[in-house]
């Protein structure tokens, strides 16, 4: 063990979560070995549920402090930071008492790299343990890859543009979310159980950034947002139009909302409403949605 470093609270932004489900989780132990974005935000949402999450590091850090340090704070808000040498056999009986007492471990490793950490076969090893063990793609997970390739892959991407959200990353982080809950209920057979309280099994569930993604190109794939579909442009009412100063988002999809878009704007179609809304600065349209109830706001 080197270094060990606790994350306040106040780093981090107000929860977005339910204030009900805040303590859904308390007394519920993770340990989180994930490095980069999907793990680590994974372990921030068993967090903002109760839960107490030590994020274990190699010496050298998690570089996503390097990229984003703000958003790796965020976080690691309320966390422990415990440096180990899982290629020492001293780090590596550190990860195994923290891993004892634990509910849930997360990793995000392809397979022959856990072996080596001598992180291989948990939920074996460590009976009632939960692990969410993220990899690029279940089908196969030696295999590397980003979710730059796995969008690629998913038909998001509008080259030579680079994608502003990264999907598969996100939507794998709900997606081990998703498992962790569900492998606590089910260990339980009743309710959340923690580790200890009853004689539930653990698991190992694995959890594909590349199937996550495509989760997330559904719109597309059933042509909801490709071009020319309802929501790629296919209709009047929704869209991004340009103003005198910038550009807006158009949301009136509903019959009561393009009705009452008509009546604000006087527009029937596509042309009239351009030509309404170039006219005037995107405070003014803003500022028009307010009064009117409309579903406009401005791009950021």
């Amino acid at each position: 063990m080197f270094r060990t470093e606790s994350f306040e609270q106040g780093l981090a932004p107000k929860d977005t979560l339910n204030d009900g489900l805040s303590g859904a989780l308390i007394g519920v132990s993770v340990v989180n070995f994930a490095l980069n974005l999907p793990g680590p935000l994974a372990a921030q949402r068993l967090s903002q549920l109760g839960a107490e999450v030590t994020k274990v590091e190699p010496p050298s850090g998690d570089d996503f402090a390097h990229y984003a340090r703000d958003w790796y704070a965020t976080m690691c808000s309320g966390h422990e930071v415990v440096q180990l040498d899982l290629k020492s056999q001293q780090g590596k009986d550190a990860a195994e008492e923290l891993l004892t007492g634990a509910d849930v471990a997360i990793t995000s490793f392809r397979p022959s790299a856990l072996e080596r950490m001598g992180l291989g076969n948990l939920a074996e090893r460590f009976p009632g343990l939960i692990h969410i063990d993220i990899v690029g793609d279940v089908d196969s997970p030696e295999t590397p890859g980003h979710d730059l390739t796995y969008q690629a892959q998913a038909g998001t991407l509008a080259p030579p543009a680079m994608p502003p959200v990264l999907l598969g990353d996100i939507l794998g982080a709900e997606h081990a979310v998703t498992a962790t809950l569900a492998a606590l209920v089910r260990r339980g057979g009743r309710g959340v159980v923690k580790r200890g309280e009853g004689e539930g099994a653990g698991a190992h569930i694995r959890v594909g950034l590349k199937q996550a993604g495509e989760a997330g190109a559904l719109p597309v794939r059933y042509g909801l947002t490709s071009t020319g579909g309802l929501l790629g442009g296919g209709h009047w009412t929704y869209g991004i139009y340009g103003t005198a100063d910038g550009y807006v988002a158009v949301a009136a999809l509903e019959p009561h909302f393009a009705k009452a878009l008509s009546q604000a704007t006087g527009a029937t179609g596509r042309e009239e409403l351009e030509s309404y809304l170039a006219r005037r600065t995107t405070d003014e349209i803003t500022a028009l949605a307010q009064e009117t109830g409309l579903p406009i706001s401005a791009v950021r």
